[in-house]
């Protein structure tokens, strides 16, 4: 079965949230996705939330503004990186949460939320350990629809 750790998980963080957490836990082991440098990126990236589930960024071990992550350890934050392909059809969970079509993907370790119709997608992974669920998709909402909708839609 698939798990977090094993999606080689992409997120990168500003070098001020870095320099805060660099005495604590280590950083979250991360790279971006292949489209990480599309415009479509750049502009998603500057829409990243503030706070997730009420965390603050945690530090990422890439410099890619296309990939971050919130919470107190790296075992239990949440993931986001702009950057992939987008998924086509599917029989996996379909939703549409504040305007934004998503793909849900269990894990052994939690959930893997994929943009459905955007072009490049916006992943968000959600692991067991973390306090944030399905709702904390809004918080990327703003961030999404800096990529237009294409075609697809879940419904």
């Amino acid at each position: 079965m698939t798990t977090l750790r094993s999606l080689s998980l992409f997120v990168a963080g500003s070098s001020a949230v870095w320099a805060l957490a660099a005495c604590s836990l280590p950083p979250v082991e991360a790279k971006p996705a292949d489209r990480a440098d599309t415009p479509q990126c750049k502009a998603a990236s500057s829409a990243w939330p503030a706070k997730v589930a009420g965390f603050e960024p945690y530090p990422v071990t890439t410099p890619s503004d296309a990939v971050r992550a919130w919470g107190e350890r790296p075992e239990s934050s949440v993931i986001a990186r702009c950057g992939l392909t987008p998924p086509g059809p599917t029989t996996e969970t379909c939703f549409e949460a504040n305007g934004v079509d998503w793909v849900q993907s269990d894990l052994s370790d939690g959930r893997r939320y994929t943009t459905y119709g955007r072009e490049p997608a916006i992943e968000v992974l959600v692991p067991k350990e973390s306090k944030a669920d399905a709702s904390t998709l809004a918080a990327f909402a703003p961030a999404a629809k800096k990529i237009a909708q294409g075609e697809r839609r879940c419904s």
